[in-house]
């Protein structure tokens, strides 16, 4: 997809550094999950449940963002969003890989390697999860899987690529909610080796609520991350 130039008169502002960090990398991630690419404009929106989630996005980027809400017949309840209009810093998303309705279309994304971790992190705070439980055909017999979510099967066959290049591991891939969404999910011992490479130090940008869920239930296998 081309890069939108500039309107008439339009004043392009350099808001948003495009220099590749972690906390870019985590920012992308957010995006490429909860984020959308208005399709005729400059406009860059991104919704959560999460006030944290939120705070989190505007200070990786960089721009104090305000906190507005949403409703609708999508969303059940109070979500949260932040919006902004930014032509540099839309052009580098289109560039990195994300696209308008980017939900069915979107690919591989061009994050480089050393950041890979940061991003993937920032996609599963985004739409990723977490879960655990004791499985009552064993005796102590202890799961939890980790797991990745899109309705784009070439984006999450790019996620498991990846991840299979950095861990080799695999997980596998099902389908949901009336197969209109793929998951990446990986189990037990492969989610011990995924989650310690994403929250790589205990000051890395996060969900709080995500990472203590993790938390606890690394605490059930006596695992640190």
């Amino acid at each position: 997809m081309g890069k939108r130039g500039p309107k008439p008169g339009f004043k392009i502002t350099r808001r948003v550094s495009e220099k590749w960090t972690p906390e870019l990398a985590y920012a992308i991630g957010l995006l490429a999950t909860d984020g959308c690419l208005a399709r005729h404009q400059s406009l860059i929106d991104l919704t959560s449940k999460d006030q944290e989630q939120l705070k989190n996005f505007s200070k990786c980027i960089g721009i104090p963002l305000f906190i507005g809400t949403k409703f609708g017949s999508h969303h059940k309840g109070v979500y949260y969003r932040v919006q902004f209009k930014n032509l540099i810093f839309y052009n580098f998303l289109l560039s990195v890989g994300l696209t308008p309705a980017k939900s069915k279309t979107m690919g591989a994304l061009g994050v480089p390697k050393e950041y890979f971790w940061d991003f993937l992190r920032g996609s599963y705070d985004g739409d990723g999860c977490s879960y655990s439980y004791w499985d009552p055909r064993w005796k102590s017999s202890f799961m939890f899987y980790t797991s990745f979510v899109s309705a784009s099967r070439e984006h999450i066959d790019w996620l498991q690529k990846e991840i299979f290049a950095r861990l080799k591991i695999t997980g596998h891939i099902t389908q949901a909610k009336r197969n209109i969404l793929y998951q990446l999910k990986y189990a037990k011992s492969d989610s011990l080796k995924l989650l310690k490479k994403m929250y790589h130090s205990s000051k890395v940008i996060c969900l709080s609520r995500k990472r203590l869920k993790i938390e606890r239930i690394l605490s059930t296998v006596s695992e640190k991350l």
